[in-house]
């Protein structure tokens, strides 16, 4: 046995002499191949492994490699090329690396081209592809959230699937017309965006200088996405998925049991209460979503042709019953060298998506248009979902509403669209120093959307109502044109002309039947109903023509020129203003070049940015200059009549929007601090404005005409900061934050007095203005009562208000002892103060984490789901903030007004809400497996991670959720003056996510 120790000894001693002549300690210096300085802070690895270290303040460093004789040193810092170096048994290597040429002369792509990321003179900001592929999102524009410095994005309904997001670029720059920005899809003028994975990058222009090449529809700026191409070398096959859980991110707060029944008895002593039943509608109608999310491309190429296919399929359920959304896509971009000066291409792009949606957000309320949401906040929960009979049950109180999950399964809503999109280029250099682009472009959209209401439901009528509707939209587009790039003796001129052409063509059909014998097939058999309306059609079409021109000059390096104009002419505008030119221009100066900035070292680069320009907004209908005719009914048996129904406008043209920007780009201690800053003032002339015209101009009804009248002003300051704060060999540590405040003002209006309007539910029935448009304030200002509380005795009792001791005691402002309109005021401004996010990215070896937040400040709510809930006049359920309702005996300090039915519902300031929140957007972890095990399974890659989206929201908004938008669409005005509203919408969610990313 001791012999035997003694072998075994030896041997270990053997083996660690091995090991230990097989390591070697390698030491240098790492230096700068332009001045042969020792740069600190470079990064040498070993390659293959995670065995890594970084140089000191001298440049120095040393590493013990495993192998001296196959070992190989990998040596990286930012701004300089990587460089590899074979050890082969040397203990002493110097490394020299030369600067990044390519990477200092980023290209940035603007409208028509591109430019060195030196020479741009605009107010931009790029988002790459792993931004936007974060977390799981239906599309590129949600996942823009907090990006990007001015970038304002919103759902329009929550987390309801396929739901659009309202984007703003620098505040709503119109009143009447839409604000959401050009989208520009590889070149494609108004071309759909593919999913987030097809996405190479986003360029979000801002400033005139931008986007004035874009002209009449560039006055709310411009998104430029760039789809993702193939390159050369082998096919590369990626495959990316993702399962994702969603639950609703809050419920309300309602009575029920007992405290309903107390609360019910209280303001109705001969209600039928029912202690047999109570049911939590909540419960009913929401369950857990979840998200599919695959996609597989594949792309390669030679020196001659190179290739890009995608494919994807994306599927939620959603968190309401009978809500869910389904899109399949296919992205394909080809490119071939024709010759040595020709090369041609054609990008693909073609999607269906399927969506079965549930009534939310409502804008009336009554007995036929309650929403599910709306009816689960309302319907008393001692009424059972389904009768003794098996039939569904309605409302005991009020309107007699459908129950909530009556509505959910009892209307049909299902609307599939089709989107085809191809654009192909041909790409000519006739001399080394000018070419010719020429595309041709089409983009076809149509939807089918068909609605189902049974005659279970209360508003469905004795058989049913059935409704299809058809729409086709065509949009035909070609380019063309030339571009000059040459250097010369110190000079650098990039120079645009062309001529775009594009035609749009939409065609619509919507048909409605009722009363069927059987509702076997729903909608489609409109024939089998008794009663059938006039059906409604039509068609349009727009013509756009343009002449563009850019010219960007380049002097020293250093001193940077660019002026652009565009004259656009449009079908849709008046036949004295069918064209307009918009100009602009913008100096920059590379201040960081100039010999007297070499020597202060922390500046690694610095640009003083400034620009001036036009840009317009026409959207607009294609014939909205133009007179309508309105069916009126005839006094003759038989017979129709027509009257005017809105008047011509001769002279109506663009909104026009002139924009001051000046800006400043910062890079410090060898670029590791990127800080961006601008300052912008744009002023929003000829608003696109519905006018009330008076009757006495024979105009039927509540008729308008469009005309240019009123100005709307946007400034603000926005400002974003990069920071590299840890590089190491094996772990890593960097940062963004983005800040904006935009100041949204009114300058002037049409007429000098203030226009009120309203946007609730009908059966709210307060018809009286709550919303404001008022010169020298924002758009869409609440205008109210002030509440002061709960009238105590004592207190003075204002006639036309409850006038009596625990109701809604209000300020009397002009003392008169009256509750009237004189006593309204600004009660809120939806506008928030300021908005900002961080996003943190962290890796160690092989993880990496990211976590995003977000924040919104300074907005005000008006919160329509608690002016209803908290009315307590018998008519509906209530909240649970009626335990603390006055009442004489029980509760005389009660802080809430008592229960009344003769209460009347007021717009006041005790509905007005601060809407801030922070909110953790997205936690991200991953997992990178090494590429030592994966080459031996011929994988190239692969990536496992898990993140939350929503995880927590710090707010002091008593509703649902701070990011909600109550009629609110992104197509017309809703988006720019109905801004914090809250009623009925679908309910935000949480995610909670895994998935992996594989490539071969």
């Amino acid at each position: 046995m001791k012999i035997k120790s003694k072998y075994i000894a030896l041997l270990a001693m053997c083996f660690v002499s091995y090991l230990a002549s097989a390591q070697m300690t390698v030491s240098g210096v790492v230096a700068s191949a332009e001045d042969g300085l020792g740069i600190p802070g470079a990064t040498v690895l070993e390659k293959g492994t995670s065995n890594g270290t970084i140089t000191d303040v001298d440049g120095r460093y040393s590493i013990t490699v495993s192998d001296p004789q196959t070992a190989v040193l990998r040596v990286s810092f930012v701004g300089y090329v990587n460089s590899e170096v074979q050890v082969a048994g040397r203990s002493e290597i110097d490394v020299s690396i030369e600067m990044d040429l390519q990477q200092l002369n980023e290209i940035v792509v603007v409208g028509y081209g591109s430019v060195r990321k030196s020479d741009n003179t605009g107010a931009l900001s790029s988002i790459k592809s792993e931004e936007l592929n974060a977390f799981p999102a239906l599309s590129a524009v949600q996942t823009l959230q907090g990006r990007a410095a001015g970038v304002q994005i919103q759902s329009t309904n929550g987390g309801e699937p396929g739901a659009n997001f309202s984007l703003k670029i620098r505040g709503g720059s119109s009143i009447n017309a839409s604000s959401e920005p050009l989208r520009v899809v590889d070149g494609f003028v108004g071309g759909e965006m593919p999913p987030p994975q097809d996405i190479q990058s986003m360029e979000i222009l801002k400033d005139a200088s931008a986007t004035a090449i874009y002209g009449s529809r560039a006055a709310n700026g411009v998104l430029l996405i760039t789809t993702k191409s193939g390159g050369e070398g082998k096919m590369k096959v990626d495959f990316n998925s993702s399962y994702s859980y969603q639950e609703a991110s809050d419920r309300l707060d309602l009575l029920s049991g007992e405290d309903f029944r107390d609360y019910i008895l209280e303001v109705l002593p001969n209600y039928d209460y029912n202690p047999d039943v109570d049911t939590d509608w909540q419960d009913e109608i929401l369950r857990s979503g979840h998200i599919w999310n695959n996609q597989v491309s594949v792309s390669g190429g030679s020196p001659s042709s190179k290739y890009y296919i995608s494919a994807t399929h994306f599927e939620q359920e959603g968190v309401v019953v009978n809500s869910d959304y389904e899109r399949y896509s296919i992205t394909s971009n080809l490119s071939f060298k024709a010759s040595d000066r020709v090369n041609l291409g054609v990008n693909l792009y073609g999607r269906r998506s399927i969506q079965n949606g549930v009534l939310t957000q409502e804008t009336t309320g009554g007995s036929s248009n309650t929403g599910v949401l709306g009816a689960a906040a309302r319907l008393e929960p001692d009424t059972p979902v389904r009768d003794a009979d098996g039939n569904f049950t309605q409302s005991k109180l009020g309107d007699n509403i459908d129950n909530p999950v009556a509505i959910a399964n009892g209307i049909d809503r299902e609307r599939i669209t089709d989107r085809f999109q191809v654009n192909s280029f041909a790409e000519v250099k006739i001399l080394d120093w000018l070419s010719f682009k020429s595309t041709l472009g089409a983009g076809v959209t149509s939807y089918r959307e068909g609605t189902f209401t049974s005659s279970q439901l209360g508003r469905g009528g004795n058989g049913g109502i059935g409704t299809l509707e058809f729409d086709k939209a065509i949009n035909l587009l070609t380019e063309n044109y030339f571009t000059v790039k040459k250097d010369f003796d110190g000079h650098r001129i990039n120079w645009v002309n062309g001529y775009s052409y594009q035609k749009s063509q939409d065609e619509d059909l919507l048909a409605t039947s009722s009363d069927f014998v059987s509702e076997a097939v729903s909608y489609w058999n409109l024939g089998g109903g008794a009663t059938w309306p006039a059906p409604n059609s039509g068609t349009s079409t727009r013509i756009l023509k343009s002449y563009y021109s850019r010219l960007n000059y380049t002097l020293f390096d250093r001193y940077v020129f660019t002026v652009t104009g565009r004259y656009d002419g449009a079908s849709n505008f008046a036949a004295n203003n069918k064209w307009a030119f918009f100009p602009s221009g913008a100096i920059a100066w590379n201040i960081g070049d100039e010999a007297f900035m070499k020597n202060l070292n922390p500046i690694y680069s610095m640009k003083l940015r400034t620009s001036y320009g036009l840009t317009g907004n026409q959207a607009i209908g294609a014939y909205g200059s133009l007179a309508t005719l309105r069916s009126q009914y005839s006094i003759r048996p038989g017979e129709g009549a027509f009257i005017l129904g809105t008047l011509a406008n001769p002279n109506l043209t663009w909104e026009t929007t002139s924009q001051l920007n000046v800006g400043l780009d910062v890079g410090l201690i060898d670029d590791r601090i990127n800080f961006t800053v601008d300052y912008y003032n744009k002023l929003t002339s000829d608003l696109l404005f519905d006018r009330p015209i008076p009757s006495f101009l024979g105009v039927a009804g509540t008729a308008t005409q469009i005309q240019n009248a009123g100005e709307v002003r946007n400034k603000g300051l926005e400002a974003a900061i990069t920071t590299r704060n840890i590089q190491r060999a094996d772990f890593s540590w960097t940062s963004n934050f983005v800040f904006s405040m935009n100041r949204n003002e009114i300058v002037s209006l049409a007429d000098t007095v203030g226009i009120r309007y309203e946007d609730a539910p009908g059966h709210f029935n307060i018809a009286t203005g709550f919303q404001l448009l008022e010169i020298g304030q924002p758009v869409g200002v609440y205008y109210g009562f002030v509440y002061e509380g709960v009238t105590q005795p004592g207190d003075p009792l204002l006639e036309g208000s409850d006038g009596k001791i625990g109701g809604e005691q209000f300020a009397d402002l002009n003392d008169d002892g009256i509750l009237n309109d004189d006593d309204r005021k600004i009660i809120g401004n939806p506008h928030p103060d300021f908005v900002w996010s961080m996003n943190n990215n962290f890796t160690y070896k092989n993880f990496d984490l990211n976590i995003f937040l977000q924040g919104v400040h300074g907005n005000d709510m008006m919160n329509l789901t608690r002016m209803e809930l908290e009315s307590f006049r018998g008519t509906w359920n209530v909240s649970t903030a009626a335990l603390d309702r006055y009442h004489p005996i029980d509760n005389a300090k009660g802080t809430i007004p008592s229960a009344d039915t003769d209460r009347t519902l007021k717009v006041t300031s005790r509905w007005i809400e601060d809407g801030s929140y922070v909110r953790v957007k997205n936690i991200a972890l991953g997992y990178n497996v090494p590429s030592s095990l994966l080459d031996k399974i011929n994988v190239r890659s692969l990536r496992f991670y898990v993140s939350a989206q929503n995880l927590l929201t710090f707010t002091d908004y008593s509703g649902l959720d701070p990011e909600t938008a109550y009629n609110n669409s992104t197509s017309n005005a809703d988006s720019n003056r109905n801004l914090g509203l809250d009623y009925g919408s679908y309910p935000n969610v949480k995610t909670y996510t895994v998935g992996l990313n594989l490539g071969f």
